[in-house]
């Protein structure tokens, strides 16, 4: 499953059954090996016109909109599939947003009230480059939206942690995964290695 975010290092792998658990509708079954494609310059045009839409539904929200996962790496391999954050006050309060997200195309895939209130919505069939859309929702100010954006930000400027990263997902997706959440939880080690690089970093910085 590819609904929660690449960068999350703060939980543990889930099984069968939490996956089940937490999606609204039937998780899609990956039963294979995950395909990568090299980074696309296209895809951080795909966000900006996504993004320019929910902005325009969204005008009666304090909100924020964020182009994270690896399609908004350059260098960075991803599978074709724009992840995106959208943060609100309350992200428990689908009313507030679902309905006219659900005007664009988006559907709601994912209720997870204990973790962070977080859903997710998904839109399909984004030409020309991508696939997908998962667009992750997030109260503002949450540790979950910092982890989030201070990790694709170390990617984007650290060479070595972005090639530490490429490494381990080319390695992974010649795996054969039954979720693809299974092959997200398998990079949890790395993605937890690189995150505290950038939370320690982010701390002692001249602004700390």
């Amino acid at each position: 499953m590819s609904e929660r975010p690449e960068e999350e290092a703060a939980r543990v792998p889930m099984t069968a059954e939490e996956i089940e658990a937490a999606h609204v509708v039937a998780p899609p079954k990956l039963n294979g090996q995950v395909t990568l494609r090299e980074y696309d310059p296209r895809w951080p045009s795909l966000f900006e016109r996504e993004a320019a839409l929910m902005r325009e539904r969204l005008g009666h929200l304090d909100h924020r909109i964020e182009h994270v996962g690896s399609t908004s790496v350059p260098d960075l391999p991803a599978k074709p599939v724009i992840d995106m954050l959208l943060t609100v006050p309350d992200s428990g309060d689908e009313a507030s947003y679902v309905p006219p997200l659900e005007d664009l195309g988006f559907t709601l895939v994912i209720r997870e009230p204990e973790w962070y209130e977080h859903r997710v919505l998904r839109k399909h069939d984004l030409a020309p480059s991508g696939e997908s859309v998962n667009l992750h929702v997030l109260p503002g100010g949450c540790e979950e939206v910092v982890r989030m954006l201070r990790f694709r930000d170390r990617l984007r400027t650290d060479t070595v942690d972005r090639e530490l990263y490429a490494d381990a997902k080319r390695s992974l997706s010649q795996q054969s995964w039954e979720y693809m959440q299974n092959y997200a939880d398998a990079k949890s080690e790395v993605v937890a290695a690189i995150l505290e690089r950038a939370m320690a970093d982010a701390d002692s910085g001249p602004d700390a």
